[in-house]
């Protein structure tokens, strides 16, 4: 396929009949503006964000009162306030279907499948709150969950913010002193975990670690049965019960919905925390009802009685983005559980038999399928599958290629890119243009994102730092117990003044997307050459030989010299022929400039829970400086095997 022909283009019936389409119908009607296209359409979203936030909350028919001020302050980053007269509660928004349908689907790695109606929905999400409010929990007390990606989470999360909660998870894969970092620090009145979770074909047993963690939080526990340990784990504990026995005293009845504030604290997420103690990042109500509405209704198409799937945990910020699914009445599909446990088509039957619309997955898991010789496109019926995400990484040019050729030639490919920092996106899919290899189809509605220079500049076709000009809904409240702000404005706003610096390396494209070089901080500079660490990576990960790879930038001689770690497929061993192999890859695909010094081989690599690969992390280690928080990793014990190496002394 030739590059200057896109992978997709939607038709002109897609066109007219998508929701993004429609939707800028509506404002240029209701605003008496012209929005002749898309572009025209984005810059309007920008430059009148109070009319247009206003308008996303009418059109999707937001419940709650509005007010009579959109936007206050707004030329000013840390003063800006969105409907700063608005009461709405999210749960109120997410929970305004009912019915025998389906709202959530839940498959576990061991065969545990089951459902829930809107009905169950409601009727458990009632019990949950009383049993919350007979225990006194109400206005910004917080609710902590070492949870798996199951209904129940959901339905305490719902529960926790109808009375004006804030709610905090993470996964239940997190070593004793993650959890405690994290949870520690939010001082939860109730912290809600599992017994077990399966993993990669074997049940993970976490009773030890709860009987140890919930001393220290000083909370009761809840415990949600999952491997039928629940009884014995609760009668362990000081202060625990069981799902089954905080509910009991209860019958389902009318939610009472406490309407608050359009900032008052829904989540606190919290960063990686490879750095030091992780960040605690408040998100508002408001905010991430808006935000998500826009990006799940307009940029990815999705309506009442949709299915959508999103392959993440409770620890990363996709699980908060999926739950905000049902506000749309989608049917939200849940998986809990390794993607490759027996076999790498567990999630592709899942997709098969559920007829999912939307498929979220990482940039990883596309490779790794890549890689392994599975080809949906093959072996499932897949017709009803409209879009494709991908995110925690770049997405290679090949994994782009790769959907067309082995999944499905019809399909919407949008790889998108924002965090834990805005719980939601920055860049992201667009229904109404095409898909080019390689390339994020461009920015979100009503956030004015740029690439900038050094100087504060901004570029075309050089790469620099991702930045939003103007404030946006989704922008954190703050962080927990930040004095005056001080680690809220150092974190996006040190850079440049009253400008988000995404800390992000990214090119605009000549079709208007984005090109996502990696995290900024960890750019490499060789002889002063800024060179994006996923130009690297999309060529050496195409070599078969090559599973994955991990690139640093080691001090050396008064500059930066690049080196490479690879993991290679089971068997190899890096000689000379395939060192030499993977420098001329990557001085052909990339540029001479970006052949590393040093490849070197390695068994594993290190990585977050959310998988994402912890380049600064191992820059520390070789740089024998300390990792102050190894429990953010998945597989700390990896870091071990950068300390020390005698092929870095020379």
């Amino acid at each position: 396929m030739q590059e200057n022909t896109p992978l997709w283009a939607p038709t002109a019936a897609q066109i007219a009949d998508s929701p993004m389409t429609k939707f800028r119908t509506w404002c240029a009607e209701k605003y008496g503006v012209t929005l002749p296209d898309h572009d025209t359409f984005h810059r309007w979203s920008t430059d009148d964000r109070g009319a247009f936030w206003s308008a996303v909350w009418d059109y999707c028919g937001v419940i709650g009162e509005k007010g009579e001020r959109s936007l206050i302050d707004g030329d000013d980053m840390l003063k800006a306030r969105f409907f700063p007269d608005a009461e709405l509660s999210f749960a109120e928004n997410m929970l305004w279907k009912t019915g025998s349908d389906d709202a959530l689907i839940f498959r576990g790695e061991d065969k545990v499948s089951y459902r829930w109606s809107w009905d169950h929905l409601h009727a458990m999400v009632s019990r949950l709150q009383q049993a919350f409010k007979a225990m006194g929990i109400g206005k910004g007390d917080r609710i902590s969950a070492m949870m798996p990606n199951m209904p129940e989470t959901i339905a305490c999360m719902l529960a926790a913010n109808s009375l004006g909660a804030i709610w905090s998870s993470c996964s239940p894969d997190f070593g004793e002193q993650g959890v405690l970092d994290r949870f520690g620090q939010i001082e939860p009145k109730l912290f809600i975990t599992c017994d077990a979770y399966w993993y990669n074909g074997k049940l993970q047993d976490v009773s030890d670690k709860v009987r140890t963690v919930a001393p220290r939080l000083g909370a009761p526990v809840l415990v949600v049965p999952y491997a039928g340990n629940a009884e014995a784990l609760a009668t362990s504990l000081e202060d625990g019960r069981t799902l089954e026995a905080f509910i009991a005293p209860f019958d389902a009845g009318k939610i009472d919905y406490l309407r608050l504030p359009f900032s008052h604290p829904l989540y606190i997420l919290f960063s990686s925390g490879t750095t030091g103690v992780p960040k605690c990042i408040v998100h508002s109500a408001g905010g991430t009802l808006l935000q998500h509405l826009k990006e799940q209704r307009f940029h990815s198409g999705l309506k009442d009685g949709d299915r959508l799937f999103y392959f993440t945990t409770c620890g990363w910020m996709m699980w908060n983005w999926l739950a905000s699914g049902i506000a749309t009445g989608a049917t939200l599909c849940l998986f809990d559980g390794s993607p490759f446990a027996p076999n790498g088509n567990v999630l592709w039957d899942y997709a098969a038999e559920e007829k999912f619309a939307v498929f979220g997955t990482s940039a990883k898991y596309i490779d790794a399928v890549r890689k392994g010789g599975i080809e949906p496109l093959k072996t499932h019926d897949l017709s009803h599958l409209q879009l494709i995400t991908s995110t925690g990484s770049p997405l290679s040019p090949e994994g782009f290629a790769f959907i067309y050729e082995g999944v499905k030639p019809d399909v919407q490919l949008a790889s998108i890119s924002g965090g834990t920092d805005i719980v939601s996106c920055f860049v992201l899919g667009n229904p109404v243009k095409p898909v080019w290899k390689g390339e994020i189809q461009g920015p979100g509605l009503g956030l004015a994102v740029d690439v900038w220079d050094d100087e504060g500049r901004p570029v075309r076709g050089e790469k620099g730092e991702l930045v939003c000009t103007r404030a946006f809904p989704s922008m954190p409240v703050g962080f927990w117990n930040d004095k005056d702000n001080a680690k809220y404005k150092a974190a996006y706003f040190e850079r440049f003044d009253n400008i988000w610096c995404h800390g992000d390396f990214a090119e605009w494209t000549d079709h208007g997307g984005l090109i996502i070089h990696g995290r900024s901080d960890a750019t490499l500079n060789p002889g002063g050459v800024r060179i994006g660490t996923a130009e690297i990576y999309n060529q050496v990960e195409q070599l078969d030989e090559v599973v994955e790879a991990i690139c640093i930038g080691q001090d050396w001689d008064d500059d930066v010299r690049v080196i490479l770690f690879v993991r290679l497929a089971p068997g190899l061993t890096l000689d000379a022929e395939l060192d030499k192999k993977i420098k001329t890859k990557i001085r052909t695909g990339a540029s001479p400039r970006h052949v590393p010094a040093k490849v070197l081989q390695v068994t594993d690599i290190p990585r977050t829970k959310s998988g994402k690969i912890v380049e600064l992390a191992v820059r520390e280690v070789v740089h024998g400086r300390p990792v102050k928080n190894k429990e953010a990793l998945a597989n700390r014990e990896a870091l071990d095997l950068f300390a020390g190496l005698d092929a870095l002394k020379s």
